[in-house]
């Protein structure tokens, strides 16, 4: 009886070790399996991630976002440069307009617009003088033509005409304080020529629809000038004297 209780009891042992194993080795496909749900729980996060943004399906709209970040970027600097280049042509020829312009829309220079000054020219005997007109208004003007000028009663002075070669090709506008220039003929220099000394002389200017109202007075060189009326001519105004058009 002991026997067989001892045997029975070994067996009971064993059965139970068996099982114990059996429990330990479910155990650990329990830990795997756990170890798998846990894997595949993150797998489907990863895969929700990708659906979203992530790796895979995340490169086409991370590179279409690049892109558009690209072509927004791009168009906007486009733009930018467009609008700064139409900027710089629309600055330069608004600006250049608006010196016509404002060229255009000068008045004429009146006699109280200027002083007119005479210089003898470097030459004996004296042909030529030069005329200075310098703006003192406190506005731009047109100096208009050429000097009308009278050697004598305005009334009786013989009519001084112009040399056609001397026009200048633009207005001449005189800001504050510029001066312009006219070359004129007086004499040809001969001693026995018909002339008359002057110690002062009219010069009147042009308006827009022809002679101005008034004159300047214009004191003659020391010495006075010796005026031969019937050779007399005159440049236009300029604003400065040019070799060849302005020798007459």
């Amino acid at each position: 009886m002991r026997t067989t209780t001892g045997r029975t009891a070994l067996l009971v042992a064993a059965v139970a070790a068996v099982s114990l194993g059996l429990t330990a080795c479910g155990g650990d496909d329990g830990a795997k399996d756990a170890g798998s749900a846990k894997t595949t729980t993150g797998a489907p996060a990863a895969t929700g991630t990708t659906g979203t943004g992530g790796a895979t399906e995340s490169a086409a709209p991370a590179g279409s976002s690049g892109s558009s970040a690209d072509a927004s970027g791009g168009s906007s600097a486009a733009p930018a440069a467009g609008k700064g280049t139409a900027g710089a042509a629309a600055q330069g020829t608004p600006a250049a307009d608006a010196g016509s312009a404002a060229d255009a829309k000068a008045p004429a220079c009146a006699h109280g617009d200027v002083r007119i000054t005479a210089q003898k020219a470097d030459e004996v005997p004296t042909e030529h003088i030069v005329l200075t007109a310098t703006n003192t208004s406190a506005r731009a003007c047109r100096l208009l033509e050429y000097p009308l000028l009278a050697f004598g009663e305005i009334q009786t002075a013989k009519d001084v005409p112009a040399v056609p070669s001397s026009k200048p090709a633009a207005p001449v506008v005189l800001e504050p304080g510029a001066p312009a220039y006219a070359n004129v003929r007086v004499a040809n220099g001969g001693v026995h020529e018909d002339n008359k000394v002057v110690k002062e002389f009219n010069v009147n200017l042009f308006a827009a629809g022809g002679p101005a109202e008034g004159s300047v007075v214009v004191a003659a060189p020391a010495g006075g000038l010796a005026v031969d009326e019937a050779v007399a001519k005159t440049g236009y105004w300029t604003h400065e004297l040019r070799d060849g058009a302005d020798d007459f």
